[in-house]
């Protein structure tokens, strides 16, 4: 069965599957990527001007094209010491200039940053240090102390070499600022020139089903995601982009930090999703007119508002998760903002698909971005819709594993298989099912775990649901919903389901109350986490009576 949505029927002229089609996005211009990431933010220094700002820090300090080129080649001429030209450098810091700067210090001298989760704990850094065999890590002791991650700061220097930005900056050398210097006037007498399609970040999967792969990045990946959003979707020279969304996920380092340097427009940064009544605050007063999200936090930030707090925003992009219905109707009631909902994955650097504000199909995640292509592979047991496969230039070199550090993992023939569910209509709008993983095979036919989520949210909007499939002796497999709504009634979702023409195959076999649904640091929710305990919680009481001979 394939995923509808919550009303219960599939959009229609959605595109059969068919074996061997392609999919293609719209014509791009590959010489534009020919470069690293450090000259490309160099010539939009020199396109809109020096004294353009680039971010503004979570403070209020304000950095400009100039004070970033300087730092980062102070700051990358002391990091180099000790260091080999392509060696990996860990970043363990939050969104903002110090992020920013250490970013393009590293890429300036040629050595490669990977960006460290800092909300995944001691095992998968450490794990993730060893994919790419980075033996320095860059912090700040300002950022440890207000994170209280003074376990995990043992824990990392047990391995690892610490460097803190505060006492860089305080030891500087007569070499580091001559760098600095001459750098800043003569960029390319100090600069490093690595190959476009050398690696330019370490970035890293959750592992939350073992241990993360590293995805690795080229600048030219990097570069062409710039130049497709670029393409894509028509961003004003009067833009302010405000980007709470962390630097080591992709989101948040491509569209929050290189999107903005490479189209001129300034970046505000902040360094948590999580701070709602301060981030729509600061929307406020930055008077942002492009804000990066998830449909959680948007939901988040929606309830901080008082009115006219969002009113300067022209639009906001989500991505990582569905938008919701509900999420959308508030929005657009509240605040006349209209969301546009996009598709990505760290492989792809991130962007994928994006809807465009002049062109909003909402319930679709948007066409292809310009250079891409897709195909769709049958999976049985689903009729409208396919296993996504892409192939584009903004498609990652492969993987790397901490069992066979820096072994690279290609994907084949330059097509990587997303994992996704998906079906593409006649105009080219790609709409997520959901994850391969993420259906339920019940009495031959399979069942979207979206689904069922889709239905607790239409049910009870103002709370976080979500599935989880177990082995079931008669059936193949049961759906549990855990639901933070401690009245939620199976009975409800029943009666709605058979209301609106859905299968009884979503509704779940089991509701399950907890007092929180478990969260990546990005804001998905973390769906390994509820599959163990929904395993462990299941384990733990007894079988639900059978159901009744349909």
């Amino acid at each position: 069965m394939a995923e509808t949505s919550a009303a219960g029927s599939a959009p229609a002229s959605e595109t059969p599957v068919s074996e061997g089609e392609i999919f293609h996005g719209a014509p791009f211009d590959l010489k534009r990527i020919r470069k690293s990431v450090f000259a490309s933010m160099l010539e939009s220094k020199s396109r809109y001007g020096g004294k353009r700002i680039a971010a503004i820090d979570a403070d209020g300090r304000e950095v400009s094209f100039n004070d970033l080129t300087k730092a980062a080649f102070a700051l990358g001429h002391a990091l180099k010491a000790g260091t080999e030209p392509g060696e990996a450098i860990g970043v363990l810091l939050p969104t903002g200039a110090g992020a920013i700067i250490s970013f393009y210090a590293l890429t300036a001298y040629g050595r490669v940053p990977a960006m460290l989760n800092f909300t995944a704990g001691e095992r998968a850094l450490k794990a993730a240090c060893r994919a790419c065999k980075a033996k320095k890590i860059i912090t700040a002791h300002r950022f440890i102390e207000l994170g209280e991650l003074e376990e995990l700061e043992a824990e990392l220097a047990k391995d690892h070499e610490l460097i803190y930005l505060e006492d860089v900056r305080e030891n500087l050398s007569l070499m580091d600022k001559i760098a600095a210097a001459v750098g800043t006037v003569l960029p390319g007498l100090v600069r490093s020139h690595p190959d476009p399609d050398s690696p330019a970040v370490y970035l890293f999967t959750s592992g939350t089903e073992g241990d993360p792969k590293g995805v690795v990045l080229s600048h030219a990946n990097l570069l062409a995601n710039v130049e497709q959003v670029r393409d894509h979707i028509k961003i004003l020279p009067t833009d302010v982009l405000f980007n709470p969304l962390p630097t080591f996920h992709c989101f948040g380092l491509t569209g929050g930090v290189l999107v903005p340097i490479g189209l001129g427009v300034p970046a505000i940064c902040h360094p948590t999703p999580l701070q709602a009544k301060t981030i729509v605050k600061r929307i406020a007063e930055t008077k942002a007119t492009i804000l990066f999200a998830t449909d959680t936090f948007m939901n988040q930030y929606a309830r901080a508002a008082d009115e006219g707090d969002l009113s300067s925003l022209r639009f906001a992009v989500c991505g990582a998760e569905r938008v919701k219905d509900e999420t959308r109707s508030a929005l657009r009631r509240r605040f006349n903002l209209e969301i546009v909902e996009g598709y990505g994955l760290t492989e792809a650097a991130p962007v994928l698909s994006v809807n465009q504000p002049q062109n909003n199909r909402p319930g679709t995640v948007g066409q292809l971005m310009p250079g891409c292509q897709a195909k769709l592979v049958p999976v049985e047991g689903i009729d409208d819709g396919g296993q996504l496969h892409i192939k584009g230039p903004n498609i990652m070199k492969g993987y790397i594993r901490p069992t066979n550090p820096l072994a690279l993992e290609a994907p084949e023939g330059g097509w990587h298989d997303t994992g996704d569910i998906v079906s593409i209509d006649e105009d080219g709008f790609l709409r997520i099912r959901g994850r391969v993983k993420r259906f339920a095979k019940l009495g031959g036919e399979m069942v979207s775990l979206a689904v069922v989520e889709n239905c607790a949210t239409s049910l009870w909007p103002d709370n976080m649901h979500a599935a989880a499939a177990i082995p079931d002796k008669r059936k193949g497999e049961q759906v549990i919903l855990l639901t933070d709504y401690d009245k939620a009634d199976r009975a409800d979702l029943v009666a709605f389901a058979r209301n609106h023409g859905i299968s009884d195959l979503a509704i779940p076999r089991k509701i399950i109350h907890v007092d929180s649904i478990p969260v990546l640091g990005t804001g998905k929710t973390d769906y390994g986490t509820v599959q163990k305990t929904v395993e462990a919680m299941m384990a733990e009481t007894p079988a639900p009576a059978p159901e009744p001979a349909e």
